[in-house]
């Protein structure tokens, strides 16, 4: 009992048939001056042409969102879109609803001031008093037991009140839900904020796991060394690695709060020297080779390329430590040569394992490139090449 009275204790069912209510003002209005039955005719061939408006999708929208599911204009749901009718299938499927609309409109107001007059009449010929006229009622004589029935029209009422709601919003749903068109739409926009996340994520990865790194290895060899000399320079470089990471955080942070913000302000290979005097003041013994014109490459190439070099050098200092690093660097026949090579140690996992080789692989496949991560030679190598175009 207490769940078929759930739904009256809603706000969206009486809101949904205001909804229908609404939809038969106006012709309504148009019986009291003229009262045959033709008016609700006309009243259809004339929401037709209104249908055809490309405004009239916003319209409704609008109304369906607030009334028939209870968000407003500016929700995230696309259940129900509020932008204007792009094509004639959309303008087509707005007429439909339109008349949809009006028919079972005009039905439930018909239905529930009908019902609750006949309770009305049948209390009154319950109880011995005149009607002039019985509706929906064909019951003779003034007899008390007519009285039992009024909780059945009432019930009805009830039920069409519940049931015509919940019609007219899966109408809704169907005929001013987004088209195929806007749905892939919107299915692209989500493929591109899930990568925009993903990206922004190996952004965090590389920047703050390489200075976390740095850190850990400086503090580390400080403390092993016992020299104040040495401990001063190790604070030092984990205060310039920190305070760079703080500074990719907050870029990273403004991208996720400006979502128009240009990526100009990532650091690019012409930032190189910035990694490379990071690793040589966490130990390592640094070996770079940069030939070609660095200052001349894409954006794109040039800002992943970087990327791509801080990963391994993090994952040297992480997993090899202070070890004799090789890195080479080039700009030759419209390819990105980047070339990261040290000692293979045991602590060095094999290929294919952890994040950060994975995010290497993804970076160079997503600009058309290759990378290739493993022993080479006794030596545990990082080649990636990157086409300029």
């Amino acid at each position: 009992m207490v769940r078929l009275l759930r739904p009256f204790g809603r706000v969206v069912t009486y809101t949904r048939l205001l909804h229908l209510f609404i939809a038969i003002v106006w012709p309504s209005l148009w019986l009291f001056i003229e009262e045959a039955w033709w008016t609700w005719v006309v009243a259809g061939v004339v929401l037709a042409p209104v249908g055809l408006v490309p405004a009239m999708r916003t319209v409704e929208g609008f109304q369906a969102r607030l009334l028939l599911t209870g968000h407003r204009h500016d929700s995230a749901s696309t259940d129900i879109v509020v932008t204007p009718s792009a094509s004639w299938g959309d303008r087509g499927r707005l007429v439909v609803w339109l008349e949809a609309r009006l028919l079972l409109g005009c039905a439930t107001a018909m239905f529930t001031v009908q019902l609750l007059m006949a309770s009305v009449d049948l209390v009154s010929a319950a109880l011995g008093g005149d009607v002039e006229e019985r509706v929906l009622s064909v019951l003779d004589g003034h007899q008390w037991w007519h009285v039992l029935l009024v909780p059945v029209a009432l019930a009805m009422a009830a039920a069409t009140v519940v049931g015509s709601g919940r019609l007219i919003t899966a109408i809704a749903l169907r005929l001013l839900g987004p088209s195929p068109a806007e749905r892939l739409a919107a299915m692209e926009e989500r493929t591109e904020q899930l990568l925009e996340r993903t990206r922004i994520a190996r952004e965090l990865h590389d920047s703050i796991g390489h200075a976390l790194t740095v850190a850990v290895v400086q503090a580390g060899a400080a403390r092993a060394a016992g020299d104040p000399t040495f401990t001063d320079r190790a604070l030092d470089a984990i205060e310039e690695t920190g305070r760079a990471a703080l500074e990719d955080l907050e870029r990273v942070l403004g991208i996720l709060r400006e979502s128009e913000r240009p990526v100009s302000s990532r650091p690019t290979l012409i930032d190189a020297d910035r990694l490379l005097e990071s690793a040589r003041a966490s130990g390592a013994k640094v070996d770079a080779e940069l030939t070609g014109a660095l200052d001349t490459l894409p954006g794109p190439v040039s800002r992943e390329g970087y990327r791509i070099l801080q990963e391994s050098l993090t994952n040297v200092l992480r997993h090899a430590g202070a070890v004799p690093v090789r890195v080479r660097i080039s700009v030759a026949d419209g390819t990105l040569g980047l070339e990261v090579r040290n000692p293979l140690t045991a602590d060095i996992p094999a290929p294919g394992r952890g994040s950060g080789l994975r995010g290497i692989r993804e970076r160079a496949a997503l600009l058309g490139g290759s990378a290739r991560t493993g022993p080479d030679q006794g030596d545990w190598q990082v080649r990636v090449d990157l086409p300029l175009r």
